[in-house]
């Protein structure tokens, strides 16, 4: 069999795309800001399914505020004003805003960012009705591909909360590296062969 210029070009040219793409990762994996933080299983209706677990991202939005600050329901001292910067959820909606992410005191934390200066940037977060601020969510799933045979550790038992370390880069979601399960306080990470 013989190969023209034209092929041996043509997989070269391929061959730096994917080496691109590859070295973007790997760097992106050593100088990002890497965090655990809670995760729970969200199942998608998507007609194709590949061997992974669709997981949505706790974030901490204490820091952030809300689209309306009406939404906001604060803890009041004896005085009746507002004491600290944690605040719940007081909407009977779903509240969703815009916000980047970041790593601060270990953890995955959204600030959020004006409908005006939204970007590639910036990700959708969602506060449930009645929920802390610490317990926010990202939107978009983030996947995480498992061996064929693994068992599935979405299937947590009572006292048992599954966690998810990411790296979080510059743009678009944060990327998985690994799982862990906390059962009662004792951490054991998960390795899937």
């Amino acid at each position: 069999m013989k190969f023209s210029k034209t092929s041996i070009a043509l997989l070269i040219f391929q061959l730096l795309i994917v080496s691109t793409v590859a070295a973007k990762y790997l760097y992106h994996r050593a100088s990002c800001p890497r965090v655990w933080t809670p995760a729970a299983a969200y199942d998608p209706e998507l007609v194709m399914r590949g061997r992974y677990l669709s997981l949505q991202l706790t974030v901490d939005g204490c820091d952030s505020t809300l689209p309306s600050a009406k939404d906001a329901e604060f803890p009041r001292n004896i005085n009746g004003v507002p004491n600290g910067n944690r605040f719940s959820i007081r909407s009977t909606d779903t509240i969703w805003f815009q916000a980047k992410l970041a790593v601060k005191d270990n953890k995955l934390i959204a600030i959020r960012v004006p409908e005006s200066e939204t970007s590639s940037a910036t990700q959708t977060v969602a506060g449930n009705p009645g929920a802390s601020c610490e317990g926010m969510r990202l939107s978009q799933p983030v996947d995480f591909y498992i061996a064929e045979h693994a068992a599935d550790p979405t299937k947590l038992q009572q006292g048992q909360e599954l966690w998810i370390e990411v790296t979080i880069p510059p743009k678009g979601p944060p990327r998985p590296l690994q799982l862990a399960l906390k059962d009662r306080g004792a951490w054991k990470p998960l390795a899937f062969q």
